[in-house]
């Protein structure tokens, strides 16, 4: 068996950057004092149990009997009131916030206050477009569209509510670039001078070109990563849509058997995949084959 790996894999800057700041609080722990992260810091499982075997554990709900303790603010980030109500507690707080991330919540914020209504690309549940819609709290008008015939319809209502008025398209990180174009015509449609805002970020972008890149090379496509990553599950839907065999594994016990019988497979991985999580794939992958 051959294994192809993307040319981009491994950790993003904004995933790093928080897994780093995570251990660094952990490692720096004093007189029993608690490191906890506000939400997964990440969405893939191994980090998160890596991390908690250095003490560091996940909050879903603020705490509220600790003061002796560390909080740390997911990579995906959270709503500004949320963030004060944390800093307002007692608590140490840390800002593991991706940058791009914290850029497209202050530019949601600028709008708002500029009164645009905005158009939100992404997924309504995710962690990311909370905390972006925090941020755009002041503005006359807010939405999170998940495509473009949901971006056409809700233009088409806005449009008959208020007419012409200042728009801008702002999106999650993570979206697609042709997903987010397409909202943007939707939009387009009803409001041609919409501001579409460059938010998606490069390092997914890279990922699903260098995945593309793989798809003639290859029998069949492995995507690495966790099955909570909407970026990861971007991967998927891409080489879903080749329609060459494919899976999602967040270890190598999430191998398919039929996937010994392949010449050749391609990796990819999620922006939140450990190298570690790769070689133990790839190494399942070698596994099987013998």
């Amino acid at each position: 068996m051959e294994i192809i790996r993307a040319r981009v894999l491994g950790f993003c800057m904004g995933v790093q950057r928080a897994v780093e700041l995570a251990s660094i609080e952990a490692q720096a722990v004093r007189n029993d004092s608690l490191v906890y992260t506000a939400g997964p810091l990440i969405h893939n499982p191994k980090v998160l149990a890596d991390l908690k075997t250095l003490g560091v554990e996940i909050l879903n709900e603020p705490p509220q009997n600790l003061r002796d303790c560390t909080l740390i603010i997911c990579a995906h980030g959270i709503s500004p009131a949320s963030e004060k109500n944390l800093r307002g507690s007692g608590w140490r707080v840390v800002d593991a916030t991706c940058p791009k991330v914290k850029a497209n919540q202050l530019k949601a914020r600028e709008l708002s206050k500029a009164d645009y209504c905005l158009f939100l690309a992404g997924e309504a549940d995710h962690a990311e477009i909370a905390g972006i819609l925090g941020y755009a709290e002041e503005a006359p008008f807010c939405i999170v569209v998940g495509d473009a015939a949901e971006a056409e319809k809700t233009a088409a209502e806005l449009f008959d509510k208020k007419g012409y008025v200042k728009t801008a398209l702002l999106g999650q990180t993570t979206i697609s670039e042709e997903e987010y174009l397409s909202i943007g015509e939707a939009v387009k449609k009803y409001f041609p001078n919409l501001e579409i805002i460059r938010t998606i970020c490069s390092a997914a972008n890279d990922r699903r070109h260098a995945l593309r890149e793989l798809l003639d090379k290859a029998d069949a496509i492995l995507i690495a990563g966790g099955k909570e990553s909407a970026n990861t599950r971007r991967l998927l839907a891409i080489a879903q849509e080749s329609g060459k065999p494919c899976v999602l594994a967040e270890s190598a016990s999430d191998i398919p058997e039929s996937f010994a019988a392949y010449k050749t497979i391609g990796i990819s991985a999620g922006a939140s995949t450990p190298d570690s999580v790769i070689n133990e794939i790839e190494q399942g992958l070698l596994l099987n084959s013998v």
